[in-house]
């Protein structure tokens, strides 16, 4: 599962996952040098795009768990954890490198939860 935190609006915030029972967030490397990523967890979410925001740009910083580094996705993933990424809770990233994302286009008012 997935979901965004701290945004003003639907569809924007703070990246967070939800893995072994505990929320926790997403680190921003190689968040930037393309919107993939970001592509895909606005699309699980139900939207049609996505754009990578920088935790310092207003979603504030998560507490607990990071569970993802290194995410790395191509766009036609389904979800988050199918991306390429360091693995499980391992990560080199403090709260400060969360990520947060804003998505845009239709909102289909469903979500894909992937277990």
């Amino acid at each position: 599962m997935i979901r965004l935190v701290g945004g003003k609006y639907i569809g924007e915030g703070r990246v967070e996952i939800y893995h072994a029972g505990i929320w926790g967030t997403v680190c921003d490397d190689k968040w930037i040098q393309d919107n993939n990523n970001a592509i895909v967890v606005c699309k699980s979410l139900g939207f049609a795009s996505g754009t990578a925001i920088k935790s310092e740009s207003g979603f504030g910083e998560g507490s607990g768990h990071i569970w993802l580094d290194d995410v790395d996705c191509t766009g036609m993933e389904f979800c988050l954890e199918d991306c390429q990424h360091a693995g499980w809770g391992q990560t080199n990233c403090k709260h400060y490198e969360d990520i947060g994302v804003m998505c845009s286009g239709k909102y289909f008012n469903i979500r894909y939860f992937h277990y």
